[in-house]
């Protein structure tokens, strides 16, 4: 985040973001033409008014002419009957238009984070994806929509009054002309100074976003280890920074705004004093001469409102690559185009070429590193028959969950095969093997929706029936019919508001339902009691049956009846064999259940005293 952050700051406009954002926005053009009409129309009513005022100085007051009165008070009406229908158009466009860009944004950046593989998600924070979703897209489609209001009518306003000026008295228009590259000059100066100013400002933002979600999630390690004073000075540090920061960038802002006002009033007060001139010279008329002023004031709002148009999208240049990177980003792990052809993709899948998975399973000759400098499988070996049940046991390090995410092609080998039913399994499709593994994980996640609901995203056609069935047989019924809404009760965010024992059950529940071919159980029974140990013990032993299995097992108890536990050590089979054949060797699978067994004897007696 401290990289990105930096990053932040040095961003200048890179016009093939905003030209894929744009396109984005164009995809409504309906909504933008309309947009550019009210907007352009509002402009057109503004520079009315000083030419209506004209006329009404030169021929009421001047020549005391009152035979237009009425035309004069319909003009009036008919402009403010226009403003109003302006006012509530281009709101209401940029509202549209607002909604429409952020929706779209968001759909296309969830779209493609449903297609990038697990590395993208182990090595990207959780805040930085949730800052683009939210406050990027935000941020983005609010300074789009009305940026595109304010351009077209500052542009078009700017535009109006210079042809009216320069078409009614040359010479004083020249006022405006040599005033206005001041005015850029100093925009320039200043916007570049207050862009960095507010993108430091940023930067300590998301620092104190991500020490906020630090402090909820992790609470309970803050509490434990009572630091609460530590983590209290290093937010109010940070949150010290982003004031000093955001305090700057007013102090730069209001200084900018009175210059600019200083110099719209030089060019108000010039053009006073030589148009009064000219009207003592009889060259123009009082009328002529209040229509310069007025023009002069309006003159330099657009110019303000464009310099403020241009800031804003030069400031919201990191978001905008940011949410563009995350569209357009590619997962490191792609199918092939002959296997997409075959067998389809993530969101458009071709199951009538599907093959059924029997479950064989070879790990061949299989390398693989997250650095090349530390290699966790060299040369791995090893063949599973389908319907096995393999354990694979071995201290912190040794490569068991590795193996296990290179299986589920989590990742892939950098060297060697993995060959599923004796094919590589590169050359079916990732859609194909992930249809027909089940992943039961340590810590399981629950979405924020009813238990029943839960259960059925291991098959989304199931029936209630089908749901209830697959919940019984792990013992989820047990705790799910003391509920006051039984299945239909919410777990909560995240599932907190049920015990991890109760979670992990309805994530076996979950895995039973959609019967996968082969399953994957990575020290899903360490956060069970014992209790609830024997339930999903007596569960799973149906479950295993006909099925190819990998056990990750902490607990070895939970691994006796395995039908081969596989011992690793540094990404290699240190010894091999079922339960009673590795007691008998007396080698590190021994000394290992050994060490477990006196120490969960002692626990108990602990227990029990």
């Amino acid at each position: 985040m401290q990289r990105e952050d930096e990053h932040d700051v040095q961003y200048k406009i890179q016009l093939s973001t905003w030209k894929k954002i744009l396109s984005i926005v164009f995809k409504s053009k309906k909504n933008l033409i309309l947009l550019a009409l009210f907007s352009g129309m509002l402009a057109i009513l503004d520079g009315a008014f000083p030419l209506i005022n004209r006329y009404a100085i030169d021929v009421f007051f001047v020549e005391g002419d009152y035979s237009t009165w009425p035309y004069f008070v319909a003009a009036n009406l008919l402009v403010a009957a226009g403003f109003g229908l302006c006012v509530w158009g281009f709101i209401h466009q940029a509202g549209v238009i607002e909604a429409d860009t952020s929706y779209e944004l968001r759909r296309q950046a969830f779209k493609n984070l449903q297609t990038l593989s697990y590395s993208y998600f182990d090595q990207t924070p959780q805040g930085w994806v949730m800052a683009r979703m939210t406050s990027d897209a935000r941020r983005l489609s609010l300074i789009i929509s009305w940026g595109l209001v304010d351009f077209v009518w500052a542009g078009l306003s700017m535009i109006i009054i210079m042809i009216i000026l320069y078409a009614t008295f040359a010479k004083l228009a020249l006022i405006i002309t040599i005033i206005l590259p001041i005015m850029l000059a100093v925009a320039y100066v200043f916007r570049k100074l207050i862009l960095k100013q507010h993108r430091k400002a940023r930067k300590y933002n998301s620092q104190l976003t991500a020490q906020y979600s630090e402090g909820f999630l992790g609470a309970k390690t803050t509490k434990s280890l009572s630091i609460e004073e530590s983590n209290y000075d290093e937010f109010a540090y940070t949150a010290q920074l982003l004031k000093k920061s955001s305090i700057k960038a007013v102090i730069s802002s209001a200084v900018f705004s009175s210059i600019i006002l200083v110099l719209a009033y030089i060019a108000v007060a010039t053009t006073m004093i030589q148009g009064s001139v000219y009207v003592l010279e009889v060259v123009i008329t009082v009328g002529t001469l209040s229509m310069f002023i007025a023009y002069t004031v309006n003159f330099f709002e657009p110019v303000m409102a464009i310099s403020r148009i241009l800031s804003d999208f030069q400031n919201a240049q990191a978001s905008a690559e940011r949410i563009v990177g995350l569209i357009e980003i590619k997962s490191d792990l792609v199918d092939t185009k002959e296997v997409e052809e075959k067998y389809g993709s993530l969101f458009n899948d071709k199951k009538e070429n599907w093959e059924d998975l029997k479950g064989d399973v070879e790990f061949k000759d299989l390398t693989f590193y997250y650095n090349e400098n530390e290699v966790i499988l060299d040369h791995f070996n090893l063949k599973v028959k389908a319907g096995q049940s393999v354990a694979l046991v071995g201290h912190t390090g040794s490569g068991k969950t590795t193996l296990i995410n290179l299986l589920s092609r989590f990742y892939e080998p950098k060297e060697g095969l993995i060959l599923i039913d004796g094919k590589d399994y590169r050359e079916r499709s990732i859609h194909w093997l992930h249809s027909r593994l089940g992943y039961v994980l340590q810590s399981p996640h629950l979405f924020s929706t009813t238990v029943m609901e839960n259960i059925r995203y291991g098959k989304l056609d199931a029936t209630d029936e089908e749901v209830i069935y697959a919940a019984k047989m792990v013992g989820v019924d047990s705790f799910v019919s003391k509920l006051d809404l039984g299945y239909q009760t919410f777990v909560g965010e995240g599932g907190n508001l049920l015990s991890v024992g109760q979670k992990q059950l309805i994530s076996f529940a979950r895995a039973v339902l959609a019967n996968p071919r082969i399953l994957i159980l990575d020290e899903a029974t360490s956060s069970i009691d014992s209790e609830s140990e024997v339930v999903i013990q007596n569960a799973t032993e149906k479950l295993l049956s006909d099925r190819t299995s990998f056990i990750v097992a902490h607990r070895l108890s939970t691994i006796v009846n395995s039908d081969l536990i596989v011992m690793l050590d540094m990404g290699q089979i240190v010894e091999m064999g079922t339960h009673e054949e590795l007691l008998q060797k007396r080698g590190a699978y021994f000394e290992l259940y050994k060490n477990q067994f006196f120490k969960e004897k002692g626990q108990e007696l602990e227990a029990v005293l």
